[in-house]
This record gives C-alpha cells, structure tokens and sequence, in this order.
C-alpha cells in the first residue's frame, strides 16, 4: 500500500493513496499520523491494507484527488534518521578526485552518520539556503522505514524489520562540509532540511524489483530538465539495507519510525549518470582537472523520482526550486 501526510501541524495527517496515484483518503480513523500507525503496525496495517483496497476498487467512501504539493513529508518528523553511505564506488571517487585513498575497511564497514530528524519537509517545499557560496548539492537516496528493532539483531533477521520503502533528497552544503569534517566530529551546518517523495510504499507494492535488501531500479535525478543520472539502486550497493540496520543496532536498538538512508545512489563507471553534483564534478576533476559543472543556484528546479518497468511512478516525485533564506533581522 501506498501512505503519506496531509500538512497537517507538526506530524501531518494520515492519508492512504491509491496506487496510481490518482485518489487518497483520510485514515484518521485507523491512526492520525503515520507514525501512530507504524507504533502500532500489527492493528493498523491491516485496516489500511483494507482501506488501501477499497480506494484501488474505486468503492472507498469521502475519497478526494491526491495532490502532492498538499503533501508534508510521509514522517514529517522522526525519533531516529540514520544515513549511511552505502555505495563506496561514489566514496572511492570523491576521494579519488582530491587524491586521497581508500582504506580497505571502507569495504567491509559501512559508513552511518546520524542526520537531523527534527523536521523533514514535502516533496513540493523549496529548498531554503542562506548562500550559494555553500554549494548546494542535492543527493537522491532510497531509505526505508523500521519498525522496533532489537539491539544486536542480525543482518539475515534485520529485513524482518523494514515496514516503508520510499525515496529523499539529501540535500548537502558541499562548501561547508570541509570544515566541519576537519573537526572530525561529522556533518550538522552542511546537512540542512532533507525531503521526502510525496508516498512512503510497504515492500510488497514492489515486486521482483524488492528483494528483502536492495531496491533494483533506477533512481532519476533532473536538474532544470537536465536528466543528470538514472544508476539503478540495486547495482554497485556494496551495503544492502539488512546490514546498514544491523550495524545501527550493533549497540542499541532502533525505535519505530527510524530512517534508514542509502546514501547516494552510484554505479561503477557511471555510465548511467550520477545522483548528486559532487559526483560528476569528481568526474570533470578526475577527466580534465578541473570542475566545469557548478552546484545549485536560486531558481534552479531538481527532480527526483524512480520509475517501475510499466513506466508508472512509484512514489510520486520529488520537486523542489532552491530559493534563497532570508534570515530575521
């Protein structure tokens, strides 16, 4: 089924979508917010499996247009966001591109930062940036969402555990990240508000493209109707999504509701293109020694969506103008 949050106050409120996207309904009644719904999954999915099939056949009741840019983020807010970087082929070019190293355990060792979860924002919701002198970058991710999981929990149980599947922009501030690096203490200033596609979808809806642990299509990322990449998700994830949650909750268990992100989707070579700037600015550098491509400006338009092989969208888009913030005076 397909699930995602009217702008309604801080948590949204709860809405089922048909699957093509055509048609949604008020689930306040099953549970108000999806993270009610997720804190008591063995009751609430059935009655919005049902609600789910009632919409599809057409016979739901006070059903009404679905309109994404009505959309708050699916989880407008959640108790955990944890973003790991689970394709070092696009690691191993960044740091190619500077002229810096690998280490071997970057194969083995899944790299995982734990991002702000405060507030999410909408698939329609501007991008806000202060300064185009931070660089901005967009970063196309796929993530899943989790129900409770145990602290030490395995990676063949840990699939048990996924509930949603959906898709985000991580936007990233590549000019500030440096110095915070430099710190060696992670991102925070770099890292602002991430967005989310309209519908957050539960791993049956789809199909031999979902294994458990991969999702395998492409990811499409557009800039101002510029097609910068499509690599497919499933290809090159040197960390699937079992071990990305089980080495989170190597120490501690993970609450419902926690995001679990990719990080951003890269193929070997890419050849399909790339799923966030800084990528194919490693390529320029790498190729010419020099970047020609810029980051982000006010005005400029980014896309993200990913496509199922009957050419219909799976979890609507992702839209969004970067404007620019003006701060209170």
């Amino acid at each position: 089924m397909k699930l995602a949050s009217h702008k309604s106050g801080r948590d949204g409120q709860l809405l089922v979508v048909s699957r093509d996207m055509s048609r949604a309904i008020i689930a306040a009644e099953i549970a108000p917010t999806l993270q009610a719904a997720l804190d008591d999954w063995a009751s609430t999915a059935p009655a919005l499996e049902q609600l789910y099939a009632s919409l599809n056949e057409g016979s739901a009741e006070n059903s009404f247009p679905f309109d994404p840019a009505q959309c708050a983020a699916p989880l407008p807010r959640a108790y955990h966001w944890a973003d790991g970087s689970a394709y070092v082929t696009h690691v191993e070019l960044v740091r190619k591109a500077r002229g810096a190293e690998l280490p071997d355990s970057f194969w083995t060792d899944p790299l995982i930062y734990m991002g702000a979860s405060d507030a999410f924002i909408g698939p329609r919701d501007d991008i806000e940036v202060e300064s185009e002198d931070w660089g901005i970058d967009f970063e196309a991710e796929v993530v899943v969402i989790t129900d409770d999981v145990p602290a030490g929990v395995s990676v063949e149980d840990a699939s048990d555990y996924i509930r949603l599947v959906g898709l985000v922009n991580d936007v990233s501030l590549r000019n500030l990240i440096p110095a915070e690096l430099g710190k060696q203490f992670g991102f925070y200033q770099s890292k602002p508000w991430t967005s989310f596609t309209p519908v957050l979808v539960t791993p049956d809806e789809l199909g031999s493209a979902w294994n458990g642990a991969k999702l395998s299509l492409p990811l499409r990322a557009t800039l101002n109707d510029t097609l910068i990449g499509k690599p497919n998700a499933g290809v090159d994830m040197t960390f699937d999504f079992p071990t990305l949650i089980s080495h989170c909750a190597k120490s501690r268990s993970l609450m419902t509701g926690t995001v679990i992100g990719s990080g951003t989707v890269s193929n070997v070579g890419s050849e399909e293109g790339s799923c966030c700037l800084a990528e194919v600015r490693c390529l320029e550098i790498i190729a010419n020694g020099a970047p020609s491509t810029p980051f982000m400006s006010f005005g400029d338009r980014i896309k993200i969506e990913m496509i199922d092989d009957n050419g219909l969208s799976i979890f609507g888009n992702i839209d969004q103008i970067v404007k620019q913030y003006q701060p209170p005076t």
